[in-house]
């Protein structure tokens, strides 16, 4: 049994699963942090608030803390517009380049060509 685990931890397929969860969250720590101390300041000199996350509203007993909600919010699309960038960037990368149009042979050009001198005559006449 502990044979079979080596093998499976061992697969390229875990290992890079593995090191992309681990650099997702320090990745998402990265982003909390740029929302939290950067991005929601700038938001709240404009809605004369300086921290969005207490923004909440109370309707009887129910509290609805809507600025926490938008800081999630923040927090996804900030992330989904980097992984967007880096599948943009891995599709370029990857994708063959388109070959270079080969030069017809120079039998089909000749044969083009007297197929236009044909058409030129037929058509001045």
């Amino acid at each position: 049994m502990f044979k079979e685990f080596k093998e499976f931890i061992s697969r390229g397929n875990v290992v890079d699963m593995a090191i992309g969860v681990i650099i997702g969250g320090a990745f998402t720590a990265i982003v909390t942090s740029l929302n939290d101390n950067l991005i929601n300041p700038l938001i709240g000199l404009f809605i004369g608030r300086l921290d969005l996350a207490n923004l909440q509203v109370s309707i009887g007993d129910a509290t609805f803390k809507y600025g926490a909600f938008l800081n999630s919010v923040i927090n996804f699309l900030i992330i989904a517009f980097v992984v967007f960038l880096l599948v943009k960037l891995i599709n370029k990368i990857s994708r063959p380049k388109p070959e270079e149009s080969a030069a017809p042979d120079p039998q089909t050009e000749l044969l083009s060509e007297i197929r236009d001198l044909l058409k030129n005559e037929s058509t001045s006449k």
